[in-house]
């Protein structure tokens, strides 16, 4: 059996802390790149954001498509930055879908370059926001299938209902961005309210009414199916 080799002064773990730091610096040099090039921003266009060399940066990446992988990942962690406090806030359900939706159309403002970035990456045959599309969608079915459970109701669809929604949002933001024919609180509330109706209408046809429903109620004692069965 070969020994394991220790490394009593921590010098390994401390290079790999520096070199996830500047790999981080690298990645926020390429958004600003981006922003100011557009997606198919080039190495060296990042490495004059970043303030090196293009032989530092392919220190730290393969290549371009690494570093816009990196970009369109950080893009999703920003994302669920902002959606996520929302969602979890304790206020009426309908506001919360409303907050969401406002962060996520103002991420967009803000860098509408890397937002087409990640959609160029979905034209080229990879998933919607690879990986981040994952991440996002497992964070949503995780709170579409709490709320569902803790009023009682079948949590089934929370996982294609999540990945829907993702795809809405692309699909939502890339006309937005594109068209510019609505201002961005327009835009807002039409689909904070698209998606809140949906959810309201299925509790509704199980008599559960979510308007104003800030902590929904605790769990029932079985779970109502939101389709009956036929037979």
């Amino acid at each position: 059996m070969t020994p394991t080799v220790k490394d009593p002064d921590g010098r390994s773990s401390r290079w790999d802390d520096h070199r996830e730091e500047r790999r981080a610096e690298f990645v926020h040099a390429a958004v600003t790149a981006i922003e100011e090039f557009g997606p198919d921003a080039g190495i060296a266009q990042v490495a004059e954001a970043a303030g090196v060399s293009k032989p530092v940066l392919y220190r730290y990446f393969d290549d371009k498509q690494e570093l816009h992988n990196q970009v369109v990942l950080w893009a999703a962690d920003q994302v669920l930055a902002g959606i996520a406090p929302a969602l979890a806030a304790g206020e009426p359900i309908r506001d919360r879908i409303a907050h969401a939706v406002a962060s996520y159309l103002d991420l967009l403002a803000e860098h509408p370059q890397v937002f087409r970035l990640v959609l160029s990456h979905r034209r080229g045959g990879d998933a919607l926001l690879p990986p981040g599309a994952d991440r996002i969608s497992a964070s949503f079915a995780r709170v579409i299938g709490d709320a569902m459970r803790t009023l009682g109701l079948d949590a089934g669809g929370a996982e294609p209902w999540a990945h829907g929604l993702v795809g809405f949002g692309l699909g939502a933001g890339e006309w937005w961005l594109d068209r510019q024919t609505m201002s961005r609180a327009a835009v807002s509330g039409y689909l904070a309210s698209f998606i809140w109706h949906g959810f309201a209408g299925m509790a509704a046809e199980q008599g559960i009414a979510l308007e104003d429903l800030a902590t929904p109620p605790a769990p029932a004692g079985t779970v109502t199916p939101l389709r009956k069965d036929p037979s």
